[in-house]
This record gives structure tokens, C-alpha cells and sequence, in this order.
């Protein structure tokens, strides 16, 4: 099906993440619907223990839609894709699940938000994690490079979810595992592009 979405929709998409994902940087409080910080991680599920060990203000900055640890484990020696990383919460507990043989690469589109990713990995001491500036449409690693691939709440704001597919297919090892949380939409949706890009972010 041919989309309507045109370049200067995609310019305005883009645009309206880096906007709201600079204020979320900053303090991702009232920001969302869903939960967010130490509430929103304990609501989530995740491993206590990992979650006990982090600083607080690590846990102040984590914002997802769920926790895509809950779809299967991170090994020891895991090599793992944070696709649209923000603060950098689940890179950090993906890098201390794959340990010191492993390692946990995340990236994200608005600088802010890497900037934070790269703060509060500074404030764990781990040296598995990194952070790179891209987009999950074209993604500059090699060709069969990760073990696992997470994402959460983060592909429903990519306009072509076939190219993000497509490249998280040709990243991942044979076996590799997508595990995303992520939110969809119910009912109709709207026709009219410009309210739906209006409400894109919401």
C-alpha cells in the first residue's frame, strides 16, 4: 500500500520527536500517559535486584511503555540493539545482563537524549555500553552483529516500520530475538494525515 506520508511529513514527524524528546531528557515527568521513573519501572516488573543497583537518578530518568525484558533473558556474552534508547534505562540493564563479555549498543535520534544515555551510564561505572546517534530505519552496524534487539515504545513513532524491520532482520543473528514493547493503536484511525501527524507524539 502506498503511503501518504511525504518528505516534508517526515521532516515535521521528526521535528516534533526531537521537540518533546528534549523535555524529556530534562525530566520525563507528566510527559506521557504511561508511567514513568522509579514508579513506572517498579509497575513494569523489572528485576528488582538490577533495578536496586542503579542510581536514583538513573531510575528518575527511565520512560517505556513496558519491559521488554519480559519476553526472554539476556545471556552472558549477549551482544544487544537498543532501538530508540532515550535515557538509556534498558541499554544499561541489557549491558549489566550481558556482563562484562557482552555488551549493549543503544541509539536515538535527538541528541539531549543520548546526552542523558551517556550521563547515566557515567553514573554505573559499566564500560559494555555505548550510544550512537541514528535512526532504526538505516542502521550503521554490520550484517548479522546482535544477538538480541529490543525496543520500547519507541516503533510506533517510526514512519517506515517495513525499513526498520527490514534492517533489524539483517542486524540480527540467525536465531537473534526482537523483543519491543510498544503501543497500537485501536479502532480507526484517522484518515486525514494532517490530524494524524498532529497527534503522532501523543
Amino acid at each position: 500500500m502506498e503511503t501518504q506520508i511525504t518528505q516534508d511529513d517526515l521532516v515535521k514527524i521528526e521535528a516534533g520527536i526531537r521537540d518533546k524528546y528534549i523535555k524529556v531528557a530534562d525530566n520525563p515527568e507528566g510527559l506521557f500517559k504511561y508511567p514513568t521513573g522509579r514508579s513506572g519501572i517498579e509497575a513494569q516488573k523489572y528485576d528488582p535486584e538490577l533495578v536496586g543497583v542503579l542510581p536514583a537518578e538513573v531510575i528518575s530518568s527511565y520512560c517505556g511503555v513496558g519491559n521488554p525484558f519480559s519476553l526472554g533473558p539476556i545471556n552472558k556474552g549477549d551482544v544487544v540493539l537498543d532501538i530508540g534508547c532515550g535515557a538509556g534505562v534498558d541499554t544499561i540493564l541489557a549491558a549489566m545482563m550481558a556482563g562484562p563479555t557482552g555488551k549493549a549498543v543503544g541509539i536515538d535520534i535527538v541528541p539531549e537524549m543520548l546526552q542523558r544515555a551517556k550521563s547515566n551510564m557515567e553514573m554505573t561505572g559499566l564500560k559494555n555500553a555505548s550510544f550512537e546517534s541514528t535512526s532504526g530505519e538505516v542502521l550503521p552496524f554490520s550484517d548479522n552483529e546482535f544477538d538480541v534487539v529490543i525496543s520500547n515504545g519507541v516503533i510506533n513513532l517510526i514512519p517506515d516500520k517495513a525499513a526498520l524491520l527490514k534492517e533489524v532482520s539483517r542486524v540480527l543473528k540467525p536465531g537473534g530475538r526482537l523483543m519491543l514493547a510498544d503501543q497500537v493503536a485501536i479502532g480507526s484511525v484517522q484518515k486525514d494525515m494532517k490530524t494524524r501527524l498532529a497527534n503522532w507524539f501523543q
